[in-house]
């Protein structure tokens, strides 16, 4: 399983190993990752997921969509590496994926 660092909005580091096919933020919740609201649960409505990718592994993600776009405009501080977790579909090509939580407190 992929291995994801997650530096929480303390700056505390979470290593988690996520299924594949499952999204950054589903793995955030299964893990009990502090800053990931997920408020809508995954439906790129609220913008609760919302973290910073690394610069490293910009490249590798998939674009964004217009919708994801569209809600991070809502987000919290949004950053060239803002993307919403819930859009980032776990695969093995992700293994050492490292994200910033951002501020998600609605």
């Amino acid at each position: 399983m992929p291995k994801v660092t997650f530096r929480d909005p303390a700056g505390i580091e979470h290593e988690h190993e996520l299924d594949i096919g499952s999204t950054v933020m589903e793995g955030a919740v299964d893990h009990g990752v502090p800053g990931i609201v997920a408020e809508c649960g995954g439906a790129c409505a609220c913008a609760t997921c919302h973290v910073y990718v690394d610069a490293a592994w910009l490249n590798r993600l998939p674009a964004m969509d217009d919708m994801e776009d569209a809600m991070l405009d809502s987000a919290n501080l949004r950053k060239p590496g803002s993307r919403l977790g819930c859009q980032l579909e776990v695969t093995a090509e992700l293994d050492g994926l490292v994200v910033q939580v951002a501020n998600n407190e609605i």
